[in-house]
């Protein structure tokens, strides 16, 4: 990852307000900042999320609090809990997200 054209600059979290994305079950909360080629977003999942979609797009994902099952579309799934992460580039291994009792993550994209 090659960050362009962003300054060094700071975020409080709690003044950046959430937006909401329906999953097949459950909801995602996002609070998302954006500045040049990166996205950075604090996440919440709702107890028993399901994501709506394979994600083919790259992150780096760091689990906060809970517990997250990311399912890869080979069929591989990874348990992730707080102080685990994940990374995976574009393009390489779609994924989606489900929490029985809901996460907070943050993600770099």
């Amino acid at each position: 990852m090659k960050i362009q054209d962003v300054p060094f600059c700071t975020i409080d979290w709690s003044t950046v307000s959430p937006t909401t994305h329906p999953g097949i079950q459950g909801e995602a909360y996002w609070r998302t900042f954006e500045m040049g080629n990166i996205r950075v977003r604090m996440v919440e999942y709702t107890p028993g999320y399901l994501a709506d979609h394979w994600c083919s797009r790259g992150h780096v994902l760091f689990v906060l609090s809970g517990t997250l099952i990311t399912e890869l579309s080979d069929g591989r799934k990874f348990t992730l809990n707080p102080g685990t992460s994940y990374q995976v580039a574009d393009d390489v291994n779609p994924h989606r997200s489900y929490t029985k009792d809901g996460a907070t993550l943050f993600i770099v994209d």
